[in-house]
């Protein structure tokens, strides 16, 4: 085993990272220096500290990172209309780069030789770590003790935090695995590893069941610079703030739930169930105000690439060659993404209830079904015969080969 001396670990006082670090004291004889990213998880980083230094931490960092977070992935990842394989906002994808980042810099800080993770050996998060761990400081020491050590369960990692007299916030009882930051909470294992089981309601933290939400309708306006969201109902608000305001309008209205069997990089398909009820809300008003905005060919072909866009989030490849050119052509994309979306939210729907833009392409002198003076109605006629000679030179052809 390489001689490591001092090791920065992704530490969030959960079961797998707390066991880790004691698992680095015992296995590697090193120091470990624990990094905590603030990134909204609320109460759940009150005692992170105090926890860390009684495992064996040498020295703890804890770094709000809430406005980075929302305002240089989450946001630019809603400009590109993210959502992986049609349901999933990437809420814990958007983290790990950024948590990988500010882990090598801590690590250039201390003088540390290597870095760790908490990601499983199954799982998307090793590679998203990794990936950026290697784009930004390429002769890293990476240990990731999910590929190294002989635990193979949760319930192995429970029975040696209670060897070790290690706190955890699961139990054999109810071993869900979760991740919460201001995008979103995630849920795995338990139950919710059979996708045939309904996730028990007890699970949820965000948001309120759409059965128990309000009987009325609460209205919401959105306001875009540039495809970015700047306010919230005439109030200007920073990245952070207006994401956390949104996340209880639709916490308290049942929206953002959302009950997935997703691909993961490794090969194996996962079902996990999230909440995200903000970048839901974020979500619709983006696309809404995108369809006054956006001229047709770009949006079709911006529509086109958002698979990839999320593919690429969702792989880990933050810092990489295609993203930057991709972003590139997004940013470029949003410069008239400007204006107010009005969403109705009720019992789990967002529903459209007006958009407006000092860019709009809308026309309703073009559009109108009444009389205009704009549009010759007799132009159409060409431009159908145009579009329709490859059909006729198709059925031509079929005709002279005797319908073959």
């Amino acid at each position: 085993m390489d001689r490591v001396k001092k090791v920065v670990l992704a530490y969030s006082g959960g079961l797998d990272t707390s066991v880790i670090l004691r698992w680095l004291i015992e296995t590697y004889d090193c120091e470990v220096i624990a990094f905590v990213a603030d990134l909204g998880q609320g109460e759940e980083i009150d005692e992170v500290e105090e926890k860390a230094r009684k495992t064996g931490a040498s020295k703890v960092y804890i770094e709000d990172v809430r406005e980075e977070f929302v305002r240089d992935y989450v946001f630019p990842a809603l400009k590109g209309n993210a959502l992986y394989e049609n349901f999933y906002l990437l809420g814990t994808s958007l983290a790990r780069p950024l948590i990988a980042k500010k882990q090598i810099e801590v690590a250039r800080r201390e003088g540390a030789d290597a870095v760790s993770h908490g990601a499983t050996g199954k799982g998307n998060d090793q590679v998203r770590f990794e990936l950026t761990y290697y784009a930004l400081e390429p002769g890293i020491k990476v240990i990731a003790p999910w590929r190294e050590w002989n635990l193979r369960s949760r319930s192995d990692l429970i029975e040696y935090a209670e060897k070790h007299g290690i706190p955890v916030p699961v139990t054999k009882d109810k071993p869900y695995s979760s991740d919460r930051n201001l995008m979103h909470i995630s849920y795995e294992g338990g139950i919710l590893e059979d996708p045939d089981r309904e996730p028990p309601e007890e699970i949820f933290t965000l948001t309120v069941s759409p059965e128990k939400a309000p009987d009325r309708p609460e209205y919401v306006e959105i306001e875009f610079r540039e495809g970015v969201p700047v306010a919230v109902d005439g109030i200007p608000m920073r990245p952070h703030e207006l994401l956390d305001h949104l996340n209880r309008v639709g916490g308290r209205n049942g929206i953002g739930r959302a009950d997935v069997v997703e691909n993961r990089y490794v090969g194996m398909k996962s079902r996990g169930v999230y909440e995200t009820p903000g970048g839901t809300i974020l979500y619709h008003a983006h696309r809404h105000l995108e369809s006054i905005t956006l001229d047709r060919e770009v949006m079709h072909l911006k529509d086109s690439l958002v698979p990839r866009f999320s593919e690429l989030i969702y792989y880990g490849y933050w810092f990489s060659p295609e993203m930057d050119v991709l972003r590139a052509l997004i940013d470029e994309s949003q410069k008239n993404v400007t204006g107010t979306v009005r969403l109705k939210l009720y019992k789990g729907n967002v529903i459209v209830a007006g958009r407006r833009s000092p860019y709009s392409l809308y026309s309703e002198d073009y559009a109108t079904f009444e009389a205009d003076a704009v549009y010759d109605q007799s132009d159409a006629d060409g431009f159908i015969k145009i579009n329709a000679l490859r059909l006729k030179l198709r059925k031509a052809v079929e005709k002279r080969e005797g319908g073959k």
